[in-house]
């Protein structure tokens, strides 16, 4: 499970941030200053830090500088400033990206997926006795291979990656088909229907977490 620490001053941004974050399966642990991350950070391992900036007696500029100097994990800074100036500085003391308040939460997270993407590699994902491995472009289940065609293997990855997040029929088309693809809906439909089926053979309980969305798309659930 990725782990972030969240840090912020506003107990109720925390709580918000939490939230939506838990259910897409990020364990979230707070801060409420910068001195009180720094220590976190210092003594537990974090996949990404979601600091905010305008922070009493250490903001977070300074928080991000101080722990550039003991660690490299991704930040994103967090702030209701959003001037070229302040970005900038941001970037200069070693955050990773910037986002600025009020945020739409889709956007949030596509920033810490981009952000991971390049940090943590997802090569290898385990869920329930299912393994998605992506450099020996092998799905098993309790040790046994599963025979699954490159899109039935790359949806899988998509759900597996991306737990409790809702896809479109149309998202699904551009994330594993592409942006030049004639297809449709349908054949979404038909691929996902052959993966149930595959998946169900080998006796794990597809249908408790593959899940279709009426009138939207499909997702993995984690229950």
């Amino acid at each position: 499970m990725i782990s972030i620490l969240l840090v912020d001053d506003e107990p109720r941004m925390l709580d918000l941030l939490s939230l939506y974050l838990v259910p897409l399966n990020f364990h979230c642990t707070k801060a409420y200053s910068g001195e009180e991350a720094i220590t976190k950070i210092s003594e537990n391992h974090f996949d990404l830090i979601l600091l905010d900036v305008m922070m009493p007696n250490m903001d977070g500029w300074e928080t991000c500088k101080r722990i550039r100097e003991f660690s490299d994990v991704p930040i994103i800074m967090v702030t209701a400033r959003d001037q070229k100036s302040d970005i900038v500085k941001g970037l200069k003391y070693g955050s990773d990206d910037y986002i600025t308040k009020p945020f739409h939460e889709e956007e949030l997270v596509e920033r810490i997926k981009a952000i991971l993407r390049r940090t943590l590699p997802m090569e290898r994902i385990s869920f329930k006795g299912i393994i998605w491995d992506q450099q020996k472009h092998l799905v098993t289940f309790e040790d046994m291979p599963i025979t699954l065609t490159p899109i039935e293997f790359s949806l899988l990855g998509l759900f597996l990656c991306n737990l409790n997040q809702v896809f479109s029929r149309d998202h699904l088309i551009q994330k594993v088909w592409g942006f030049q693809t004639i297809t449709d809906g349908r054949t979404v439909d038909s691929h996902i229907r052959n993966l149930r089926d595959k998946i169900r053979k080998t006796g794990f309980p597809i249908d408790d977490y593959l899940k279709s969305v009426y009138g939207v798309g499909y997702k993995w659930v984690t229950n």
